[in-house]
């Protein structure tokens, strides 16, 4: 399998780097992101399967990185601004980022796989409380003043999986809505009603789905937990 990490660099992406080095069904990764990878020391004699691929402009992908993302099986688009972040971005930055870039990045790779017989795998990490409609907007959004924001990470996922269903077969979409992330030996900060993934069990059931094939087109926090449980006790 040639997998995709979109977003090579962050704080998911990263550990599934490291997942996805170590899994024998992996052949060949390409991480593309705006800075180089690094892999883990532990990466050993698969490192050979990495292939770090800068992109400057993720609406308009040139010919050097096209040829890199020819033939890709799965990608798993970790790219979005992320609530933290949402005080130092512009409005207009942040659509672009998070809703603008996935929604580029699935038609491309779809285009760039000519003659394939599986469909392309797209999994898309959203998040918890992302709502795609305004009747299921919760109220911790509105308590913290992140209505727009959710409203925007939902019309993503609207949008990834219908490009997926008007695919005609040639694409299949997933999208994965995890709570806090938590990782290994690090305090853990909490938000009532925000559930907890720890960061290996996400990363671990996120290169399963695109492995195995998506058990649903849309995963909770508790299918997270439950999927990378039982990949990493295998």
């Amino acid at each position: 399998m040639k997998l995709v990490i979109g977003g090579s660099t962050g704080f998911v992406a990263t550990e599934v780097l490291t997942q996805a080095l170590k899994n024998p069904a992996i052949t060949s990764i390409v991480a593309l992101g705006r800075r180089e990878a690094t892999m883990s020391t532990a990466a050993g004699s698969n490192a050979g399967k990495l292939k770090s691929v800068i992109c400057k402009d993720f609406e308009n992908y040139p010919d050097s990185v096209k040829t890199e993302l020819e033939n890709a099986d799965a990608c798993i688009w970790t790219i979005a601004v992320t609530p933290r972040k949402l005080s130092t971005v512009p409005w207009e930055a942040t659509c672009k980022i998070s809703r603008d870039y996935a929604v580029t990045a699935i038609k491309t790779l779809d285009t760039l796989r000519p003659a394939q017989e599986q469909p392309l795998r797209f999994l898309y990490v959203s998040g918890h409380f992302a709502p795609r409609s305004r009747a299921e907007i919760p109220p911790a959004l509105e308590n913290h003043g992140l209505v727009d924001y959710g409203l925007l990470r939902g019309e993503v996922e609207t949008l990834i999986l219908s490009y997926a269903e008007q695919s005609h077969g040639r694409v299949e979409s997933c999208v994965v809505k995890p709570g806090l992330i938590d990782a290994p030996g690090a305090e853990k900060r909490d938000i009532p009603g925000v559930p907890h993934v720890d960061l290996p069990d996400i990363a671990a059931a996120l290169v399963d789905q695109v492995i195995r094939g998506f058990e649903k087109d849309t995963l909770s926090n508790d299918d997270l937990v439950r999927i990378g449980g039982r990949v990493l006790a295998e």
